[in-house]
């Protein structure tokens, strides 16, 4: 079954890693080393979300809480408050909007800095999850770039990666080095969260509802070109990593959990091909377990 999905990913040019599960049948799976850990990019976002709306269930954090993200020591980022010039002041639960929707750089940090990294590993083993560790937010993957790359700035350590003339620094790539998770555990998260098994009625809803409004339609959303099937996602990518999880939703309400993570063999910033062949691998996977 898989190997339809690995000759997309091989005419793509990357290495991919694909689970695929029906919701109403969990014994219905389409596996491309599945168990496989890799770094998570801003895929991360989905388990902190999770997180974040059991800590609400709980009665810790209060969804309606402001916080003030001021320019001069918010996280940077291409999207959302991260590319904003004055000071912004918004609740928790609009905090997580953002953060899933056009995934805000800054609002994640913001908001990883409420849940607490301990607190959120101890959330994520709750949940069932096995291969599954967040080690530090985006303000801390950059730091960590910069430090391995030898620059000073940024937007200079992206543009390392970006470069195929040089030698990526070592371990920019390893699981061990960051926030890390395996297809299958992702597919798992997202199963429990759409069927209502980790959160109540009311916080499952919100998660549901917020991943719907993502606005990448690039990669799983590309595989799935009718008005009638619904995608809720979220991307990740840094450097040659280009990633999407999420549950696609068929106009007869059949409805699976995808998780593709690919690593292409260039860097650039811009790459439509691999961004393609994560929603054609997607497709594939849903096709073959219909």
């Amino acid at each position: 079954m898989s190997a339809r999905i690995r000759a997309v990913f091989e005419d793509a040019g990357v290495r991919g890693w694909l689970h695929a599960v029906a919701l109403d049948s969990p014994d219905s799976t389409v596996e491309v080393d599945a168990d496989t850990v890799v770094p998570m990019a801003s895929v991360y976002k989905v388990p902190l979300l999770a997180g974040f709306c059991r800590l609400v269930d709980l009665g810790e954090v209060d969804p309606r809480q402001q916080l003030t993200l001021d320019p001069s020591t918010r996280t940077a980022g291409p999207t959302g408050v991260s590319i904003l010039a004055d000071p912004v002041t918004m609740s928790l639960r609009d905090l997580a909007v953002s953060m899933m929707t056009v995934s805000d750089n800054a609002s994640a940090d913001a908001l990883l800095d409420v849940v607490g990294l301990q607190r959120l590993a101890e959330l994520l083993e709750s949940f069932g999850l096995k291969r599954t560790w967040v080690r530090r937010g985006t303000a801390g993957n950059l730091r960590d770039l910069q430090r391995r790359t030898g620059v000073d700035d940024p937007d200079a350590a992206l543009a390392v990666l970006a470069d195929n003339d040089r030698t990526d620094p070592v371990g920019v790539y390893e699981a061990a080095n960051g926030s890390a998770s395996s297809p299958r555990d992702l597919t798992t998260l997202l199963r429990r969260l759409w069927t209502g098994e980790l959160l109540s009625e009311e916080q499952t809803a919100f998660v549901r509802a917020t991943m719907h409004r993502q606005l990448f339609m690039h990669r799983l959303a590309s595989g799935f070109p009718h008005d009638g099937v619904r995608v809720a996602g979220k991307t990740g990518t840094f450097g040659a990593l280009r990633h999407e999880v999420g549950v696609v939703t068929l106009p007869g309400g059949a409805a699976f959990a995808i998780a593709v993570f690919t690593l292409a063999a260039r860097g650039d910033f811009r790459q439509p091909r691999v961004d393609a062949a994560i929603g054609e691998a997607a497709r594939v996977a849903v096709d073959l377990l219909r």
